[in-house]
């Protein structure tokens, strides 16, 4: 799903993590530390519903950010919650921009990524990733009432404006599309959906979750899926991202344990309560 992330991070943070495949004594050390304590700690933009966005009022499903700092709710907060009640600890959601999120791991700032992130070569140089906790397709939100509403081949939007998210796979996949107007790139789906209405884009792209929760915030926008094998060559599973070289610890392995007891069926619910439950009209 989400996000190609950008090279330059990691050689210019794993300067040793990059250069051996095998932790060292003080990286084992620390995963045995961190497998000890008594929280989990998850970083995630709290900003991309369904997946994760912030709130001002307590619910069921809503982890605290703090005092004065609101609430996190969405899928991933819930995915969280329940690896972490499967280890025994107490979940700790910390707000991270998306460029922080790996180096927020890798510092040890939190313990793991659960922020709609797609395992792809490039970040497994930098990053160990777990099993996918979701899937879903890629489509486009366009504008009711425009003649994109009927396209059914990503190539009908040759010459057409087409934008997404700075450093992810949604901006990344537009250049399948051959002729395509690619507009400069926004970090926040907000800015997209303004680029949209204000007609600086034709179309944005995004996961299927993600459309369907901005076009029930938006009743001028629609999204539109494609033809099988005429829409986008692209990964759209999302995986939980953890400190490189901790595949073996024990922390690692009880995370993958702990998402293994997650069937399909109840992720499947999750998302649909997380759509359902998604924030409107912000």
């Amino acid at each position: 799903m989400k996000k190609m992330f950008w090279a330059a991070s990691c050689a210019a943070i794993l300067l040793v993590g990059c250069s051996s495949s095998q932790p060292t004594e003080d990286a084992s050390a620390d995963n045995a530390s961190d497998a000890s304590k008594g929280t989990f700690t998850v970083g995630m933009e709290c900003d991309y519903a369904p997946f994760n966005w912030q709130t001002a009022e307590e619910g069921e499903t809503a982890v605290s950010l703090g005092t004065g700092a609101g609430y996190c709710d969405g899928y991933d907060v819930v995915v969280s919650k329940a690896i972490a009640d499967n280890m025994g600890k107490e979940l700790v959601i910390k707000k991270v921009n998306w460029d922080g999120l790996q180096p927020a791991v890798e510092s040890g700032e939190i313990d793991a990524i659960i922020a709609g992130m797609t395992a792809n070569d490039e970040r497994e140089e930098g990053l160990d990733f777990t099993t996918p906790y979701y899937g879903s397709e890629m489509v486009m939100i366009v504008k009711k009432g425009s003649e994109a509403e009927n396209f059914k081949d990503i190539q009908d939007f040759s010459g057409w404006k087409v934008i997404g998210q700075k450093n992810t796979n949604y901006d990344d996949v537009i250049d399948q599309i051959e002729g395509v107007d690619h507009v400069t790139p926004k970090s926040k789906y907000p800015e997209l959906i303004l680029a949209l209405q204000a007609g600086e884009a034709d179309a944005i792209t995004a996961e299927l979750p993600v459309a369907k929760g901005i076009v029930a915030a938006n009743d001028d926008l629609t999204y539109i899926t494609f033809d099988e094998g005429k829409g986008f060559d692209v990964d759209t599973t999302v995986s939980i991202g953890m400190k490189n070289d901790s595949r073996d610890s024990e922390l690692f392995k009880s995370v993958q344990a702990a998402l293994d007891q997650i069937d399909e069926d109840t992720r499947g619910d999750w998302m649909l309560e997380s759509v359902d439950r998604a924030p409107t009209g912000e």
